[in-house]
């Protein structure tokens, strides 16, 4: 479900669908800016509920950012 909703903000983003890895990092693969990054993270507000920051100084994989809102969602009360 994660990574369906994140696979759907990169595809609407025009990331192509063959470099939606696991292992593809948000800016060194994907090449995603500050900008890009802050509209997943309103998109994953929108789509699940929890907040996310992609904005550090941190490349992330997918499969990180996955974990990080999985955690954010154990974390939130439903």
């Amino acid at each position: 479900m994660v990574i369906d909703a994140l696979k759907d903000i990169l595809l609407d983003l025009g990331i192509p669908e063959e470099s939606i890895t696991d292992t593809a990092l948000l800016r060194k693969d994907l090449q995603l800016d500050s900008t890009e990054t802050v509209d997943i993270s309103l998109g994953l507000k929108r789509r699940l509920g929890v907040n996310v920051k992609l904005e550090s100084r941190k490349d992330m994989t997918l499969a990180e950012v996955c974990d990080m809102i999985d955690k954010a969602m154990a974390a939130t009360p439903s």
